[in-house]
């Protein structure tokens, strides 16, 4: 499964976040040369703690922000 993520800006731990079809998600550890760790947001709210991991092939658009 590929999973489309759009930048929406950076939450209040400046985490980058993510927006596919309605829903938030967020990279948990964006550092250069590491592999993304992609979470939904707790109640979908922007600055919600990350909760359940997503599995899937990642496209980001315009990139993946890093730290």
């Amino acid at each position: 499964m590929k999973l489309t993520l759009t930048f929406v800006g950076l939450d209040s731990w400046s985490r980058p976040v993510y927006e596919a079809g309605g829903n938030l998600h967020v990279d948990t550890d964006p550092r250069e040369g590491w592999a993304p760790h992609i979470c939904t947001k707790c109640n979908n709210e922007f600055d919600g703690e990350p909760d359940c991991p997503v599995n899937a092939e990642f496209e980001f658009i315009p990139q993946r922000v890093l730290w």
